[in-house]
C-alpha cells in the first residue's frame, strides 16, 4: 500500500476543497469547505449553474443596496449538497464569519441552514456547522449540540480554545497546523522548521493527548497543512483534512507509515485537567499572541472572501 492507503487505516481522511471533481478522485469519507475554497470553486465553469440558482434565491438581486447574505448562504448549501452526493460521510459548511462574535445570530443561522438541508432531503447527521472558535462561537455550538446540530469548530490555534470546545461537548474541532507554522516562521525569520519541531504539529499532539487522557468525545481533525511531513507526524489523529494537492503527493509516496498518535499512549501521560470560564478563556487566549493574531486574521480573511464571492456573483446577468 502507498502512504495514503496506510494513513486511511489509522486516520479518517477528509478532503479540504469545494471542487467536486477532486473529491470524486480521492474518495474521502468526509469533506470540508470554507469561504476561500468556495470562492475558488465558484469560478470554475462547471459550477456556474450553482451561482445562477443561488442568485435567483436572493431578494431583489438587481438592487445595489440588497443584502447578498441569503444568496451566499444558499450557494454554501448547494455546494455542500453536491459534495454530499459523492461522499458517504459528512460535509462541513461555514457560518458567515461576520457572526463570529454573536452567539444568538450564529445559532439562528445554523438552525436555518440545517432546516434548508433537511427540506432538500439531507439528514442533519451529515452536516457539520463550521463556527469560528471565539468564546461566542463556542457558546453557540454548545447550544446547537443540545439540539443535535453538530459543529466543527474552526480557526482553532490554542489549547485554551480546545479545552473550551471539549467542555462545551462540541462534535469536532479543527486545529490549524500550517497557519501556526507560518506565524512562527515569520517570527523567527526562517524559511523552514522540521515537521518534528513544527509548533503547529505539537499543538495538535498536545490537544489529542489531552482529549484522550480525559475521555473527551470531541473529535480532533488536524487542518491547514503546508506539507506531507506535517501530516505524517499526526498519523493516528482522529481525522485529517487535506488539500487535493497534498493528497496527490501522499498517493504517490511509498514506504512504511508509523502511527504517531494513539489513545493508549495518551492515557499514560501525566496531565492536569482544566476548566475555563469566560474570563479564564479570554486571558489564556490573550496570553497567546500567535493564536490571538491568527484567529482575528482568519475571521477577517473569511469575511473578505465572502465579500469577494458576492462580488463575483454580481458579475453575472441580473435576473428580472
Amino acid at each position: 500500500m502507498n502512504i495514503l492507503d496506510q494513513l486511511r487505516e489509522m486516520t479518517i481522511i477528509v478532503e479540504d476543497t469545494g471542487d467536486i471533481q477532486a473529491i470524486k478522485k480521492h474518495r474521502p469519507r468526509d469533506a470540508t469547505t470554507n469561504p476561500s475554497l468556495l470562492l475558488a470553486a465558484a469560478q470554475l465553469p462547471e459550477y456556474r449553474r450553482l451561482i445562477d440558482d443561488a442568485v435567483h434565491h436572493c431578494k431583489k438581486p438587481c438592487d445595489p443596496t440588497t443584502s447578498w447574505q441569503p444568496c451566499l448562504e444558499r450557494l454554501t448549501i448547494q455546494f455542500a449538497e453536491e459534495i454530499l452526493s459523492v461522499i458517504s460521510g459528512r460535509v462541513s459548511v461555514e457560518i458567515d464569519s461576520t457572526l463570529s462574535f454573536h452567539t444568538k445570530k450564529t445559532v439562528e443561522t445554523a438552525r436555518r441552514m440545517i432546516k434548508q438541508f433537511e427540506n432538500d432531503g439531507f439528514d442533519r447527521s451529515r452536516i457539520l456547522i463550521k463556527i469560528a472558535s471565539t468564546w461566542e462561537g463556542i457558546k453557540a455550538a454548545e447550544i446547537l449540540e443540545k439540539e443535535n446540530i453538530h459543529c466543527n469548530m474552526t480557526l482553532l490555534f490554542s489549547f485554551a480554545q480546545a479545552v473550551a470546545c471539549a467542555e462545551a461537548k462540541v462534535q469536532l474541532i479543527s486545529p490549524f497546523v500550517g497557519r501556526i507554522l507560518d506565524w512562527h516562521k515569520a517570527l523567527l525569520g526562517v524559511d523552514h522548521i522540521p515537521a518534528s519541531e513544527d509548533p503547529g504539529v505539537h499543538s495538535v499532539i498536545k490537544i489529542y493527548n489531552y482529549y484522550k487522557k480525559f475521555g473527551y468525545e470531541t473529535e480532533i481533525m488536524g487542518a491547514s497543512f503546508r506539507s506531507t511531513e506535517e501530516i505524517l507526524e499526526l498519523a493516528g489523529c482522529d481525522l485529517l483534512t487535506i488539500s487535493p494537492k497534498l493528497l496527490d503527493e501522499l498517493d504517490k509516496m511509498k514506504g512504511k507509515l508509523k502511527r504517531k498518535l494513539s489513545p493508549g499512549n495518551a492515557s499514560k501521560l501525566k496531565m492536569n485537567r482544566l476548566s475555563l470560564d469566560e474570563s479564564a478563556f479570554r486571558w489564556m487566549l490573550n496570553e497567546n499572541a500567535m493564536a490571538t493574531e491568527k484567529l482575528a486574521e482568519g475571521i477577517r480573511k473569511f469575511s473578505a472572501d465572502l465579500s469577494n464571492l458576492a462580488g463575483y456573483m454580481r458579475q453575472g446577468p441580473c435576473p428580472r
